[in-house]
């Protein structure tokens, strides 16, 4: 969330662990059988090469950043998440005696919370408040709370370091096509077309694909057992992980590594930590400025390091922020950044995870970003597309959805910021929509003009976002003022295809600037053509000079 002023008014310039209790499997089979031929992604080979497009659009990026948001056991999920808090161990009767065993290293924030280790054991006291869990430690015998997506039941799937729970294929090929990973890297998680499976990922290469992955379904038996093929059957999903860790049995590759993982983000700060005193952030670096404020990398109670938005007086009602922020903070997707805190009273204070790569815009046209090909570009769209429909499902609107409120992790992971916001601005420059801080050549005519916001105007930014993507950061309509984007897009002009870009991708792109908003796709169409794409619409594609 931030003004934007056209080029024309400023010119800026782990090993794996075998389980020693797995045992000898059924019928042990030493033929070979294939992945489901669907369902195998592969990594085109990156060049580097500097386009020649250049912005001189100045705009207030929102955060800057690095980290993945993970499922509870590990993995990146591009499931739906709903906004209700729930237990993600919804089988732990509550209060019960069930022991949870800690996936990670957690230090405490605040003194009511409990220090542990990974590995550590707990008894869980009370788990019917949400993300943050009552413990007693069984290794020191303190109690305190922990944060509920650290720790799984002990002995249960969700304990395995390679279990990834709720995690896409699509997620799943970026983190085993990670930098460092070998052939035999891989993951299990949840299958997404077949309720009660699961998937076996793994990383390969061959002469024609290069570095790719293979996807397997392990399938349950009625008697409670796992098969890749019937011929080779285990009593437990961990038997079946040991074995194909000591023989490739058929697989592409023999399981050698636990594909590499990083800490979740906590869901919040910490318990009832929503809003904060002003005294309890140090602003510390500053990452940007824009016409409504700054953005700060800060740490939180002296031990937490977090992004934090500082707001100019004026900008939006404090009682209005408030309302919208009770509104953002439940909504929750591994897409969008997470709102961890505010300082409500002005200078409003927004505080959310950081991310130290920065807005998608800078790394597109000063990062790595400059360097990619057209199957990474796609794919950041269809993250960004996916996090929006999560938008769409609940009913709510982004307002100002562009390349500088999306934040870019590793391994290209896209996260959409500022969500909403733009609606509480109260500036004149702003709410006039066709004044200079307006984002006039990334909005829908029937909003810049009628301010007729909707799922569907959302729809058309994302559009305008995707001749960013492929322009790697390029201002869109260049050589046109504002005023003269209205005018030409009221008269039907649209972008011509950009240079290198598929026409079947420019043509999503015009649907999306589909002058009727009925007619423009949702995003879940839009995410699900993007996820497909290589192998639905352009599975020809070869990469050129460019893209």
């Amino acid at each position: 969330m931030g003004c934007v002023k056209s080029k024309e008014e400023m010119d800026p310039t782990l090993k794996y662990r075998p389980d020693n209790s797995n045992a000898t499997p059924l019928n042990a089979h030493l033929g070979h059988y294939g992945p489901d031929p669907t369902l195998m992604g592969h990594s085109p080979a990156m060049k580097s090469h500097n386009n020649s497009y250049n912005s001189n659009a100045a705009s207030l990026t929102p955060f800057g950043g690095a980290s993945s948001v993970m499922t509870p056991f590990g993995g990146a999920s591009t499931s739906f998440t709903s906004v209700a808090v729930s237990s993600p161990f919804p089988n732990v009767i509550a209060g019960g005696v069930t022991f949870f065993v800690a996936l990670y290293d957690y230090e405490a924030r605040t003194s009511d919370d409990l220090s542990f280790k990974k590995g550590d054991r707990f008894q869980i006291i009370n788990n019917t408040e949400g993300d943050w869990w009552e413990a007693r430690s069984i290794n020191t015998g303190h109690k305190g709370y922990i944060p509920s997506n650290y720790v799984a039941p002990a002995d249960s799937i969700q304990a395995e370091e390679w279990y990834f729970g709720k995690m896409g294929r699509k997620d799943a090929e970026r983190w085993l096509l990670g930098p460092g990973n070998q052939r035999g890297t891989f993951l299990a998680r949840e299958s997404e077309t077949t309720k009660g499976a699961y998937s076996l990922s793994i990383r390969d290469w061959d002469d024609v694909k290069g570095d790719n992955v293979k996807h397997y379904k392990i399938r349950k038996l009625d008697n409670g057992g796992y098969y890749i093929t019937t011929r080779a059957q285990f009593e437990t999903l961990q038997k079946l992980v040991k074995h194909y860790t000591e023989h490739a049995d058929g697989l592409c590759y023999r399981l050698t590594t636990v594909c590499p993982t990083v800490k979740p983000q906590t869901q919040g700060l910490a318990k009832d930590a929503w809003e904060i005193p002003r005294e309890s952030l140090r602003l510390e670096v500053k990452l940007g400025q824009g016409c409504f404020g700054e953005v700060w990398m800060g740490t939180w109670n002296g031990t937490t390091k977090v992004a934090i938005k500082t707001l100019k007086p004026g900008t939006m009602s404090p009682e209005a922020f408030l309302q919208e922020a009770q509104i953002m903070k439940k909504l929750r997707h591994d897409k969008l950044v997470p709102l961890y805190a505010v300082v409500s009273e002005e200078p409003i204070y927004i505080v959310t995870e950081f991310m130290g790569k920065g807005s998608l815009l800078d790394f597109l046209k000063e990062g790595d970003g400059k360097y990619l090909k057209l199957p990474q570009l796609v794919d950041m769209a269809s993250q960004i597309a996916d996090g929006m429909a999560f938008i769409e499902r609940m009913n709510y609107i982004h307002r100002d959805l562009r390349a500088a409120n999306i934040l870019v992790a590793d391994n290209l992971v896209c996260k959409i910021a500022d969500f909403g916001l733009a609606r509480l601005i109260e500036d004149n420059e702003y709410t006039a929509r066709q004044g200079a801080k307006f984002p006039i050549k990334w909005t829908a005519p029937e909003a810049a003009l009628y301010g007729r916001f909707t799922i569907k105007s959302d729809v058309w930014s994302f559009g305008i976002l995707l001749t960013e993507l492929v322009t790697k950061g390029r201002v869109p309509y260049p050589g046109m003022v504002n005023r003269e984007v209205l005018e030409q897009v009221e008269r039907g002009y649209r972008m011509p295809c950009p240079q290198g870009c598929p026409e079947s991708l420019h043509e999503m792109m015009r649907v999306c600037w589909k002058k009727d908003p009925d007619e423009r796709p949702t995003f879940e169409y839009i995410q699900s053509f993007l996820e497909d794409y290589f192998t639905a619409t352009e599975p020809q594609y070869q990469p050129g000079d460019n893209l």
